[in-house]
């Protein structure tokens, strides 16, 4: 049995699919957009890291990760606050050779001074457009058990509509699907549009720490720059590719609806229970005062932060921290984040409301179900 505490690091890519949704990435990454009242989407994939014992994580950032640094401050709510291991970030520019890079080779490329230093025998690497809980420990197994160079792990589910609706996606955007027979990846798709239940790749990978030196430099030798495109289809016929079927619920951010429809579904019970999985999923904590709810305020169906104050009416909402929803207001079936402030007689359905947003009084903000206003970081109405 494989101790994995000493034998396997992380990387996090939290760049990589930011095109996807330039609204909510043009002042911070993938990796820190809000969801689910008081998380990031970081949180789902480290806190996955921390409960499967990997004790050593890198992210690697590209642009715009002001925020993500805020958040993660030192690592300590994930108890990565360590001399030795723990959680690092590497911006562009912060060691010689680690430029911005393109696509995974580069990152890779760029980290591997910093791997080879290591003794750990594997890497688990993860973007972090998905909402989900792993369980990198028994993908660990796996990938010994059945003797594999390197695990995936994929989700069975139909193609998102944003996949099909795709124009002149950015190159490391796109999205890959696996033909599998008896476990093992025997071809990968790119950017498959046809209908019908697709075994959606979770670009989760897990290999050896020395294959993964070797296979970057001869990569990035020659020119390649995206791992599954440049790297693994070429010699799929020499690689043994486990495919790990992920059960666990998941919501995987492919545009501004799936995040909106995504971010809404865990106002269902059985949702919200599926997404955590039985596992503590870790966040920046801000010490703040329970929500208040002031006499006469009218709450259903939300999902509500701690340092709130309502005092109007709110209906099938999730609403992040330190927000003030004022008397008279009536706020439905939208996100807020947090800061926000919705003054008196202010009417919203169907928004979503960035950070330090104000509605003043009187002012109707509406969209419908199938498309829902976007209100810029700190943007008054």
């Amino acid at each position: 049995m494989v101790n994995v505490k000493t034998d396997a690091l992380g990387i996090i890519f939290p760049n990589v699919y930011d095109s996807l949704v330039p609204e909510l990435t043009s002042e911070r990454v993938m990796a820190s957009i809000p969801f689910a009242s008081r998380y990031r989407m970081i949180d789902f994939v480290l806190s996955s890291m921390v409960n499967s014992d990997i004790e050593d994580v890198k992210v690697v950032v590209r642009e715009n990760y002001f925020s993500l640094l805020d958040h993660l401050g030192s690592g300590r709510e994930w108890d990565l606050a360590k001399s030795s291991g723990g959680l690092k970030l590497y911006p562009p520019y912060s060691e010689k050779g680690l430029g911005v890079y393109k696509g995974r080779v580069d990152a890779i490329y760029a980290l591997t001074h910093t791997l080879e230093r290591k003794k750990k025998k594997y890497v688990v690497m993860a973007d972090t457009n998905i909402a989900t809980c792993y369980d990198f420990k028994d993908m660990i197994r796996q990938h010994i058990a059945n003797k594999a160079d390197i695990t995936v792990a994929y989700i069975e589910q139909e193609l998102p509509e944003s996949a099909k609706k795709a124009q002149n996606i950015d190159k490391a955007a796109i999205w890959y699907t696996y033909d599998i027979e008896d476990n093992f990846v025997k071809k990968i798709n790119i950017c498959e549009q046809s209908d019908g239940v697709k075994n959606m790749a979770m670009n989760v990978f897990i290999c050896e720490r020395e294959w993964l030196i070797k296979t970057a430099k001869e990569a990035y030798m020659q020119g390649k720059e995206f791992f599954e495109r440049d790297v693994l289809i070429p010699i799929l016929d020499q690689l043994k590719i486990y495919a790990y079927k992920h059960e666990n619920y998941a919501v995987r951010i492919s545009d501004m609806k799936s995040f909106f429809d995504g971010s809404m579904g865990l106002l269902e019970g059985d949702n919200l229970d599926a997404l955590f999985a039985g596992q503590t999923v870790f966040t920046k904590t801000n010490d703040d005062n329970p929500t208040r709810y002031v006499k006469g305020s009218k709450v259903k169906n939300c999902m509500i932060a701690d340092g709130c104050v309502i005092e109007g009416e709110v209906e099938n909402c999730i609403i992040h921290r330190q927000c003030h929803i004022k008397k008279g207001a009536k706020v439905k079936n939208s996100i807020i984040f947090s800061h926000g402030t919705i003054e008196e007689g202010a009417c919203l359905d169907y928004v979503i409301a960035d950070k330090f947003v104000t509605v003043t009084a009187g002012k109707e903000v509406a969209g419908n179900e199938a498309f829902q206003v976007y209100v810029p970081k700190n943007t008054e109405i």
